[in-house]
């Protein structure tokens, strides 16, 4: 049932992990659901490419991206750009965050009291209906682009460096953003520049810091449920020590490797329907772990709303019809979170 006009306020997840020893149920995933095991994941055909974005401009490389990108829509890459000491001070300073006592988080919450939700700040996702299942994660949701529209009064100012850090990580991922565009493009014999061009300097670009506390049943409960992005392109900065990111190929669930200093980079649902499907968006999930934390930064890039979100016309022609409907990218994302929030995807609507 929809709650009437308000938004509830749930107890952040790092609370409640501290204070039962059984989870609520609006936790539990569907029985359906854990009826395969949550936990479970089936053995790798192949191992996820690992890309190394120095040499992406040899074909060797380019091939592996492709490989890439038509089987699990999403692989890891080295060489990026972020030195090891930068992608620590990142995790650490965002693990200093999580370990505040709640009262100073709060202070940068995405609720506040007579006010509607906001996307960004401390807290979790929007609760709109007292059947929503929630997932097993607090986060911290920061726009990062365009610079000038950053809302710093979300952004911590504990630990000291933690703006800093985060504006120097985010001038790398943009770079490696762009990078990894003009080569798919490439890859689909596009100008060098289509995807790059479509972006505008409006275009969102935002940091999600996941925090996933320890969970007593991760028999029942996910950390995030199954999904697929929304933008361009998602970077994703892992726990080397904890895994727990799955994603999902041919109906199997497989475990996404933690490897040191590398980045996790996936396709998400606009730039599908740019490429008209070609490269797919996959669907990914986070299971829990009784025992430990695990913490992620995934940078998510997307379009300006007023961008209409269409196929290249380079990839269309008789024989190639579009298989996606035209809509404008702010349209595109309020169907999408509504869809996410019920566990379902709107990018299926859209098809033709």
């Amino acid at each position: 049932m929809a709650a009437s006009g308000k938004t509830m306020v749930p107890k952040t997840v790092q609370e409640l992990a501290a204070a039962v020893d059984e989870p609520p149920s609006r936790y539990v995933r569907p029985e359906k659901e854990r009826h395969a095991g949550l936990l479970a994941a089936d053995e790798m055909p192949e191992p996820i490419p690992l890309i190394d974005l120095s040499r992406l401009t040899e074909a060797d490389e380019a091939d592996k991206l492709r490989a890439a990108l038509q089987t699990w829509g999403l692989f890891l890459v080295t060489n990026h750009g972020i030195e090891d000491s930068l992608m620590d001070a990142m995790m650490s300073a965002s693990r200093e965050f999580f370990r505040q006592p709640v009262e100073e988080k709060k202070k940068y919450s995405n609720l506040v009291e007579g006010k509607p939700f906001e996307i960004e700040g401390y807290g979790n996702d929007k609760v709109v209906t007292q059947d929503q299942i929630l997932d097993w994660q607090d986060r911290l949701h920061l726009r990062v682009e365009p610079e000038d529209q950053r809302n710093f009064a979300k952004w911590p100012t504990h630990p000291s460096l933690y703006r800093d850090v985060l504006h120097e990580y985010a001038s790398r991922t943009k770079t490696i953003r762009d990078l990894i565009l003009r080569s798919i493009a490439k890859l689909l014999e596009l100008d060098e520049d289509y995807f790059v061009n479509q972006i505008a300097n409006k275009a969102p670009g935002f940091a999600r810091f996941n925090y996933y506390p320890p969970c007593p049943r991760p028999d029942l409960i996910l950390g995030l449920k199954p999904h697929s992005d929304g933008g361009l392109i998602t970077i994703l900065l892992v726990d080397e020590d904890v895994g727990g990111l799955q994603v999902q190929r041919d109906r199997k669930w497989y475990n996404v490797p933690a490897k040191p200093y590398t980045l996790v980079i996936n396709l998400a649902d606009s730039m599908e329907i740019m490429n008209n499907g070609i490269f797919r968006s996959p669907i990914h999930r986070v299971v829990t772990n009784a025992e430990k934390e695990r913490l992620s930064l995934a940078m998510f890039y997307g379009m300006d709303g007023e961008t209409v979100l269409e196929p290249a016309p380079g990839l269309l022609d008789d024989k190639r019809p579009s298989k996606y409907r035209t809509l404008k990218t702010k349209d595109f994302l309020v169907g999408l979170l509504e869809h996410f929030r019920q566990g379902t995807r709107f990018i299926e609507t859209l098809k033709i």
